[in-house]
């Protein structure tokens, strides 16, 4: 993992600009096929300032967004995998992960994966920032056999690369100032707090960190000490990719449990986003009320949905 030093901020002004269909839209409603839900947290107060601790770099966002309360499951992404992973395209399932909770059996094409019970809730692994973005797609199209190629992001099957998300993506991959407002800032004071517990010391008893349970656990079990609007885990059990970039890298946030650094607002680092790890994981985010957006621009003529970040 290298510590990354300089400042990358989010530009709405390069992302990709693609005219999303109907079709594409109208997916944003949950089908009768989709399993997975999401335990959504909004973060509002758009147009906050940013963290003057880090030089005013990082915080700022101009719009409202959700994020998730909790970091993507063993469980959640297993119904992907069985969902799109009968040949493992793409490599979405890593072969290290029987071992954290995901169990592969069968042959390419007929591929399935069994969850083992009591690891359902810890927070999925070995996941690259290419599978998280896989995921996002699917999610965003409505689960089911729906697309993971396209979607949040436009990967036609890249495993490497910088693929930044499109306009109009409704369920991706934070952008560092969305996680890091969701973690460390504090609307009622509009103030920042070093540590995402709200507060600016934190302990063991706040957060899985330090090596002090000596291994992931379930999401929320820090449910005591959430951030100031309510996510868990945002400080420990399992560094999260964002949609930063620096360089080749992709940026990762939040400390985990075998890790002593990592969860104080002033640490920032970014991995190789082809490679998952035993200690790293994602959440998602989203674009509130996407049925709300769908009617809105059904209302519109079907206008594009342009979502600045």
């Amino acid at each position: 993992m290298e510590l990354v030093l300089e400042n990358k901020i989010d530009n709405p002004m390069k992302r990709n600009l693609p005219i999303f269909t109907c079709a594409i839209v109208a997916a944003l409603i949950t089908s009768a096929s989709a399993t997975v839900t999401m335990d959504w947290v909004t973060i509002g107060n758009a147009n906050n300032a940013a963290d003057p601790a880090t030089g005013s770099l990082y915080g700022a966002v101009d719009h409202a967004y959700r994020i998730g309360k909790y970091e993507v499951t063993n469980a959640q992404y297993g119904e992907f995998l069985n969902a799109k992973g009968q040949s493992n395209s793409n490599g979405v399932y890593n072969a290290s992960m029987p071992t954290y909770g995901i169990t592969q059996s069968g042959t390419s094409g007929n591929f399935s994966y069994t969850v083992t019970s009591a690891l359902a809730n810890r927070p999925v692994v070995f996941v690259s920032w290419f599978d998280a973005a896989r995921f996002a797609n699917w999610m965003m199209n409505g689960q089911g056999n729906a697309s993971m190629e396209t979607g949040a992001y436009t990967l036609n099957n890249a495993t490497s690369g910088i693929i930044t998300a499109n306009i109009g993506a409704q369920v991706y991959i934070p952008s560092e100032n969305e996680w890091y407002k969701a973690a460390y800032y504090n609307a009622a004071n509009t103030s920042y707090s070093l540590y995402p517990n709200g507060q600016n010391t934190i302990t063991t008893a706040d957060a899985n960190y330090a090596n002090s349970v000596g291994s992931s656990t379930n999401v929320g079990t820090y449910s005591s000490d959430p951030s100031s609007y309510g996510t868990n885990d945002q400080g420990g059990n399992v560094y999260e990719w964002n949609d930063a970039v620096s360089g080749s890298s992709r940026g990762v946030r939040g400390g985990a449990w075998g890790s002593s650094g990592g969860l104080r607002s002033s640490s920032r680092y970014s991995d190789d986003p082809t490679y998952g790890y035993g200690y790293s994981g994602f959440r998602v985010a989203s674009v509130p009320e996407p049925t709300s957006i769908l009617l809105s621009m059904l209302a519109g003529g079907m206008m594009l949905i342009r979502r600045k970040r």
